[in-house]
């Protein structure tokens, strides 16, 4: 199996959005450089971000996500974000109505199970989690191997929480990566076993 990721861009105060669910700055820096980081030329990144993001964007097999997020990003119109395969989406209630069957989405119930379909999906290629309450609900489960952050320079004082709702404490290794692009500080940690 591949390796399971948490990842989010965050704030220094640890949130991913307010609390009306908006970003404010955080993805900014995907559109303060000068290096397109994927064919459409959207996203513009410094160099240090491409090096850093292109590699792990190309091994991502499938990316596991909330109902919530979904529905906030209207299931990116059928198309995964970032040209991941596949996105396995945690719910209780089935694909929305008139959702395409042939869209590479998987509703599955509960976070752990998502998890589990993600990895088969995947194969040996990255799990990737996104970070908030699914994210630390597998967080919360041991069975995330690694925590990647893009940490922005803004403090929100409040809003929804990286972890979510994790509440325990739990060690990480001294960051193996630590990148500084334009606007934005990567960091990578290994999950403490």
């Amino acid at each position: 199996m591949g390796t399971v990721v948490m990842y989010g861009s965050v704030s220094v105060d640890g949130f991913i959005a307010d609390e009306n669910d908006q970003p404010g700055p955080l993805f900014d820096w995907l559109l303060g450089g000068d290096v397109p980081l994927d064919e459409s030329g959207a996203l513009k990144v410094s160099q240090e971000s491409y090096d850093y993001i292109r590699p792990y964007w190309d091994q991502i097999g499938a990316t596991v996500v909330g109902r919530h997020v979904f529905d906030l990003t209207d299931g990116w119109g059928g198309k995964p974000p970032g040209g991941v395969d596949h996105v396995v989406v945690v719910t209780h209630r089935p694909a929305p109505e008139g959702w395409d069957p042939e869209a590479p989405f998987h509703f599955v119930d509960g976070s752990e199970a998502a998890v589990a379909k993600a990895q088969e999906l995947a194969g040996h290629r990255i799990v990737e989690i996104a970070a908030g309450d699914v994210g630390g609900q597998v967080f919360a489960a041991g069975l995330v191997d690694e925590v990647r952050m893009d940490v922005v320079p803004v403090v929100f004082g409040s809003g929804k929480r990286y972890f979510g709702s994790v509440h325990a404490p739990h060690l990480l290794e001294d960051p193996d990566v630590v990148t500084l692009g334009h606007r934005v500080l990567h960091l990578r940690y290994r999950v403490r076993r």
